[in-house]
């Protein structure tokens, strides 16, 4: 359905059914509404079939989401405390703050499709007494179940193969399993066969499960030393556990993945309170590689910079002051990346910034430093150098490459067109022509990856190398540009 939750009402299939190679037409239901199946011998005839149909869809009691109604109600609640994550010291202190002292920051991210490079996809056979499916997926234990309970199987009766996933990012992690679930639906209809169900790549823009939008709204004051004297946080965005079999884990009404980075920051910040609004809305919403941290980092990070500039303090001390005593990762990976980046900082070409972020997800704390300049009014990332406390780094060729790809990924939220945008309940992007994720001249020519030698255990490397790369690139081109940057994706510069 083109708005999410919509039901078929009523479906001419007799253009569908005339395509060469077409078997069967069939209406089916999803995870919210219902929707039509076209089934054929190939790919190509069933995706031209489909596109004959002709639907008359129920919008009856859905509601139609739309991007620029949902930031005017994002940023009314944000002006409003929400559920209290964190309440540390005096909730008071800013209201004494001079206004010369005072801070006030309103950010604003959009909708993030997750856009794995191999469509979504799974292979059913239904044999009456047993299954087996072939599936590239995140959540093999969830995907298993649903097909058995859609077949009327015992999850045992399902032979689940795990593919090469032809990327993830959390968008093959679906409590739901919704993709699952409609490859059963119609593997049950055609028992005997193996049916694959490919989602095109306009189903995958268009259809749903995105990084929620989020608004966030900080108040900071600023201490005779330059430093934090005060730090009101609220944060609104849809629940990414709410309505999920892991809702158990939100704590008094909050869900952590939405403050994380923000409410456990590493930095000893006084007076600090962090209050979180979830409204619900009729958008499916799924975490994104690094889930919270990817909008948290880049608003502490592009704030603690911001605060250094206006301290007049070089923006490595700044962060090495204001870190807590025990966030020791995040600390040696400061100094490792400080140390090897010294050389080519000092070497900058005139039209050329450096930018500067850290920040610690998954167990890792990671740091790094870009060298950017300005081509036809965008960033161009000519060096970045990354630093990384993850433990003990088993393969460190994997903890290289993760953190290459990471940081190219992280990039897609600062792409002019890299939001995913709703009119009338109807999402306005449809392929890589209206979302545009990072191509070659937006990555960085050359990332040095550099581990820090630890004993500790392992901890993660696949998501921490998202936050960090964003916050830098815009704190690289404020310095260029002298404008702080609150709104993504970066439309203009």
């Amino acid at each position: 359905p083109p708005v999410f939750g919509a039901r078929v009402k009523s479906v001419d299939a007799a253009a569908a059914r005339a395509v060469e190679g077409v078997r069967d037409v069939f209406e089916i239901p999803l995870a919210k509404g219902t929707g039509v199946a076209v089934v054929a011998d190939k790919f190509w005839p069933a995706k031209r079939a489909r596109d004959l149909l002709k639907i008359e869809w129920d919008f009856n009691g859905v509601e139609r989401a739309d991007s620029s109604q949902l930031l005017a109600r994002y940023k009314q609640l944000a002006r409003t405390a929400g559920m209290s994550s964190v309440a540390r010291g005096d909730a008071k202190a800013l209201d004494s703050v001079a206004p010369a002292n005072l801070i006030v920051a309103e950010y604003e991210f959009p909708y993030l499709p997750h856009a794995p490079m191999e469509p979504l996809n799974t292979t059913v056979r239904f044999d009456g007494d047993r299954a087996e499916a072939w599936a590239g997926s995140q959540f093999q234990t969830f995907d298993q179940m649903a097909i058995a309970e859609v077949l009327g199987l015992k999850p045992e009766q399902v032979t689940f193969h795990t593919e090469m996933a032809g990327g993830g990012f959390g968008r093959r992690a679906v409590t739901d399993s919704h993709v699952q679930r409609e490859a059963a639906v119609i593997a049950k209809r055609l028992r005997g066969t193996p049916v694959k169900l490919v989602w095109s790549r306009e189903d995958d823009i268009r259809g749903g499960y995105y990084r929620p939008m989020h608004v966030h709204r900080v108040e900071v004051g600023v201490g005779a030393d330059g430093m934090p004297s005060a730090w009101r946080h609220v944060i609104v965005g849809q629940s990414l556990l709410a309505g999920t079999p892991f809702a158990m884990m939100m704590k008094d009404g909050v869900d952590n993945s939405s403050v994380e980075g923000v409410s456990d920051t590493h930095y000893n910040l006084p007076n600090f309170n962090v209050t979180v609004h979830h409204p619900a809305v009729n958008v499916p919403v799924l975490w994104w590689r690094s889930v919270g941290h990817t909008h948290s980092a880049y608003v502490m990070e592009t704030l603690i910079d911001e605060l250094a500039a206006r301290a007049k303090v070089d923006p490595i001390a700044y962060r090495r002051k204001l870190l807590k005593p025990e966030a020791k990762k995040l600390r040696s990976a400061l100094d490792l990346m400080d140390e090897r980046s010294a050389a080519w900082r000092r070497r900058l070409p005139k039209g050329h910034a450096v930018g500067f972020s850290c920040h610690e997800s998954f167990g890792t704390g990671v740091a790094c430093a870009v060298e950017v300049s300005l081509a036809n009014k965008r960033p161009r990332i000519h060096r970045a150098t990354v630093a990384v406390d993850c433990g003990i780094a088993v393969n460190p060729l994997t903890v290289e490459s993760q953190f290459q790809a990471g940081v190219a990924f992280g990039l897609s939220q600062l792409m002019a067109k890299g939001a995913v945008t709703l009119k009338d309940g109807v999402v306005e992007q449809r392929n890589f022509d209206g979302y545009v994720p990072p191509y070659m001249p937006d990555a960085p020519v050359a990332v040095d990856v550099h581990v820090v030698p630890s004993a500790e255990p392992p901890s993660g490397c696949g998501e921490p190398p998202v936050p960090v790369i964003s916050p830098a690139v815009v704190n690289a081109l404020s310095k260029l540009t002298g404008k702080r940057y609150r709104s993504l994706p970066l439309v203009a510069v």
